[in-house]
């Protein structure tokens, strides 16, 4: 098999792995994850992203404790991925000159849009190298805590996390719902009963074994919608209140 299709089969069978085999990853398999992110396609070419790599143990279980998932700290990488105007910032500072526009909104969507293509990309990496991932969207349940932790400085903001290391369990492929429902042309397309059209989907939602709970099947899909939508964390909304305290302007 070609590695093309190699990559492409790894990424139609992704599936979140939360637990790992013990023992690290060799430095040179870590090296080129981080190679990968380096070459990740980036805004302007402003490189407005940043990555902790998180070894320390008590910022691990610190971490772990505001995601509630305590598989956080046993992840044989963490890392957290930041939008980073800072670094920025300093550069066009030292070179005499204040930039403003270094605080406003395109800035900061500009470092969290590279956030996220630098995790995708280092998602496909470790998965064509036989690694697994978990992506931990969780950090953000406290996002001051994460930056009290990882001692970030203004103009920056924590994204998402990624547990990685090699798998020590298989999980079944979660279902997804058709992409009828999710590609339009030309218009967004609505529809006259959203329930009659995940019918289907609903159903098989619920052959899908979630391994966090003890093995238990998941509910439909309607069903975990409405209990999303009703779970509010409340430190997640004040998300920008904490962007507007790291130095953002929001302009609203």
């Amino acid at each position: 098999m070609s590695m093309g299709n190699l990559m492409l089969e790894r990424q139609l069978n992704h599936r979140t792995i939360r637990e790992f085999k013990d023992g690290g990853i060799p430095e040179e398999v870590f090296n080129k994850l981080i190679e990968v992110a380096r070459r990740t396609p980036t805004s302007n070419g402003m490189q407005a992203s940043s990555i902790i790599r998180v070894t320390d143990k008590e910022k691990r279980k610190k971490i772990a404790d505001v995601c509630k998932q305590e598989y956080v700290a046993r992840a044989p990488e963490l890392l957290i991925l930041i939008a980073d105007q800072y670094r920025n910032y300093r550069i066009a500072d030292e070179k005499g000159g204040y930039e403003p526009s270094a605080r406003d909104m395109d800035r900061f969507f500009q470092g969290f849009t590279d956030a996220c293509l630098t995790a995708q990309n280092i998602v496909n990496a470790a998965e064509a190298l036989d690694l697994g991932v978990v992506y931990l969207g969780s950090i953000l349940n406290d996002a001051e805590k994460i930056i009290e932790i990882l001692e970030l400085p203004e103009l920056t903001m924590p994204v998402l996390g990624l547990g990685i290391g090699y798998p020590n369990q298989n999980p079944q492929l979660k279902p997804r719902m058709s992409m009828d429902l999710r590609l339009f042309e030309n218009t967004y397309k609505k529809f006259d009963d959203y329930l009659e059209e995940i019918k289907e989907y609903d159903v098989e939602m619920q052959t899908y074994y979630d391994l966090r709970e003890a093995n238990k099947r998941v509910d439909s899909f309607s069903n975990q919608v409405v209990a999303k939508l009703k779970n509010l964390i409340p430190k997640r909304s004040d998300m920008l209140k904490v962007m507007k305290k790291q130095g953002f302007d929001l302009n609203i």
